[in-house]
């Protein structure tokens, strides 16, 4: 059987002259070679199978030139090395490999102690998993981001063992336990483990065959499926099935694959006269009051409970009155759960929707089931960094309006204390605090901003104020339509305790709605369709598209108008970034003075606080179910996993 050993060591040399063709060193890489000096130490995991696509290395350097980096033999057939590497390979054939190798893991990959030659022989004949004693080394926890993702990692693998799926983003396996209807702090019973390793099992089959289309690794691709069709159907399904519904997220792979996963687009579309010079073939459908162009919103609570739905309900009514007929609104209340909303899309799609809307990210993920099941409709959800192809996003640039709230704050706040009360720790959150206390610290160095949460399970806003004593408060941005009250935007309290509102940051929701739907009727949508390729797409406009603004009342002198329009213009006219310069969190310097201003992506997802910011993020055990909830689809990975 000296043949196979020589089959093997072919595969080996040519590996080998691959590697040095490429510059890489052609060997197996030793783990002692590079492991960092420090770590959290070893962890005895035990024996289990391992699959061997992430074996990768052996552990100390006595063998690793007898192996190119395939793992494959390179010594002579002649070696007392290739009569055992035989022998195994007999005793393989004849009944199978019986004692595990011994093998240390270290961020996802293995390296061999005892058993390289069981290794490469396993590998040569194409199997999947090998029996391991394992010892796990956990990394030094930092920010790098796929240490983050590792420990996140950890919590999966004590849950359940599994080392097969392997996530590149953050927040992934907390998404993967939710739609198990489990969680990353107990052990799985196991018949769960058991349904997901053979679900990925055949999902990896399938999508392997095709996953030459996408550079989306096995795992994330399982995940978006799943999102999508659901885990337990994955089972049922026979392999063919599968693969029209891979088919059918096609979009989705490609844009998670990409280097850049979503492209942020900061203006409305330009062309006003772009109609008229299209072809007549490739003009866009004209709508008529006859035929008009039908928008249909789904709201996961009632516009006369929740500030942030009523918000959506104005700016639908004013889409309506805006277009005169030409445009016709419906509007789905309290579609909380998976069924009813369901109901409401067939709904809109039985009187021809041509475009649904979700106004909050905890209807992401049913807004993507109902996009790829009615691909005509075009979907929208009001969020951000939510990185899907299929269903559009959007938000505004709430940081600009809440620059010039802090910078008016500042003139008017006695003894330099401001308090701030945010909603949810979400993408966005921290910018929009940040870019506050900024403006607030430009007008007066010495002013602190005392943050708090009304998202908090215990305790009032209203009372943490009156505890520390402070009477200039930007509230919450809008009226509660169910208990209506002043204490909302920037305002003061004066000393016979009557509230005095100064200015309100204003989302302007109908002109948001009026630019989208005029985007897609005179053919920008599908214009920025075919220029943005693999992207998700996150429309994200600010003072400058007239969505967002801030509108101040008649308690103000005319100098303070004066400064604040002065201010308004610069963010306008973007000669004021107010993530540019000098920036400073609560743990040190962000950016030097001669750097470049934050990008779109670095602002979306601030995971930091600045300097003159007095509080901190709440942990998820404190937040209300509401506040989980919105943190479980939009949280900021880096605190919440």
């Amino acid at each position: 059987m000296n043949e196979e050993y020589t089959k093997a060591k072919r595969l080996g040399e040519k590996a080998y002259k691959k590697a040095v063709v490429s510059g890489r060193y052609p060997y197996l890489p030793a783990l002692e070679e590079f492991f960092p000096k420090t770590s959290r130490g070893e962890i005895t995991a035990g024996i289990m199978e391992i699959p061997l696509a992430q074996v990768t290395g052996t552990k100390t350097r006595g063998r690793q030139e007898a192996f190119a980096d395939n793992f494959m033999p390179l010594l002579d057939s002649n070696t007392e090395f290739a009569t055992k590497w035989t022998a195994i390979f007999n005793a393989q054939q004849e009944e199978g490999i019986r004692d595990p190798v011994k093998a240390y893991e270290y961020m996802w990959k293995f390296y061999i102690l005892e058993g390289n030659k069981r290794v490469s022989v396993l590998k040569y004949i194409n199997a999947a998993e090998v029996m391991a004693d394992v010892i796990r080394i956990l990394p030094d926890k930092n920010d790098e981001k796929d240490v983050r993702i590792y420990y996140e990692f950890d919590r999966f693998f004590r849950a359940c063992g599994i080392y097969d799926i392997i996530f590149t983003e953050e927040g992934y396996y907390q998404k993967l336990a939710d739609i198990l209807g489990a969680d990353l702090d107990s052990r799985w019973d196991e018949e769960m483990i058991i349904e997901l390793k053979t679900g990925y099992y055949v999902f990896s089959k399938v999508y392997s065959s095709k996953a030459g289309q996408y550079n989306t690794s096995v795992s994330d691709a399982f995940l978006i499926y799943i999102t999508v069709f659901g885990f337990n159907e994955l089972a049922a399904d026979r392999p063919e099935e599968i693969k029209k519904k891979i088919e059918k997220l096609h979009n989705e792979f490609l844009t998670v694959s990409g280097e850049k996963s979503i492209a942020f687009v900061e203006k409305p579309y330009a062309a006003e006269d772009a109609y008229q010079s299209l072809s007549v073939l490739m003009r866009p459908k004209l709508y008529t009051r006859k035929k008009p162009f039908k928008a249909a919103f789904i709201y996961d609570g009632e516009p006369s409970q929740s500030r942030w739905i009523y918000g959506h309900e104005l700016g639908r009514n004013q889409l309506s009155e805006y277009y005169q007929g030409i445009v016709e609104t419906s509007a789905f209340s309290g579609r909380e759960s998976e069924e009813s909303f369901e109901n409401a899309v067939r709904e809109a799609a039985e009187d021809h929707a041509d475009l649904i809307v979700t106004t909050s990210p905890t209807q992401m993920d049913m807004a993507l089931r109902a996009a790829v099941a009615y691909p005509r409709i075009k979907f929208i959800n009001c969020s951000i960094n939510l990185s899907y192809n299929t269903v559009r996003t959007y938000y505004g640039k709430m940081h600009e309006a809440k620059f010039l709230m802090g910078v008016l704050a500042a003139s008017v706040a006695k003894g330099h204390r401001i308090g701030y009360v945010s909603d949810y720790p979400i993408y966005g959150a921290a910018a929009r605090i940040n870019a506050f206390a900024i403006g607030a610290a430009m007008v007066d160095p010495d002013i602190s901003v005392y943050l708090t949460w009304t998202s908090l399970e215990n305790g009032s806003w209203r009372e943490f104020m009156e505890e520390k004593g402070i009477r200039t408060i930007s509230g919450p941005d809008l009226i509660n339509p169910a208990q209506a009250s002043r204490d909302y935007g920037l305002y003061q309290i004066e000393d016979d305790q009557t509230v005095k509102n100064l200015a309100m940051p204003v989302w302007d929701w109908g002109k948001y709605y009026e630019l989208i739907v005029r985007n897609i009727m005179n053919g920008g949508w599908d214009r920025e369709t075919n220029s943005i390729k693999n992207q998700a797409l996150n429309y994200w406009w600010g003072m400058s598209s007239g969505v967002i603004d801030v509108i101040t009342s008649a308690n103000l002198c005319y100098n303070t108008y004066k400064m604040l329009d002065i201010y308004k213009k610069a963010i306008v006219t973007e000669i004021i970034h107010p993530f540019d310069g000098e920036l400073h969190s609560q743990n040190g310097l962000v950016k030097a003075a001669d750097a470049p201003p934050l990008t779109n992506e670095e602002i979306v997802s601030m995971d930091w606080l600045n300097d003159n910011v007095k509080g901190g993020f709440p942990a998820l055990s404190e937040l209300t179910e509401a506040g989980k909830r919105s943190v479980k689809y939009s949280g900021i990975p880096s605190l919440y996993t």
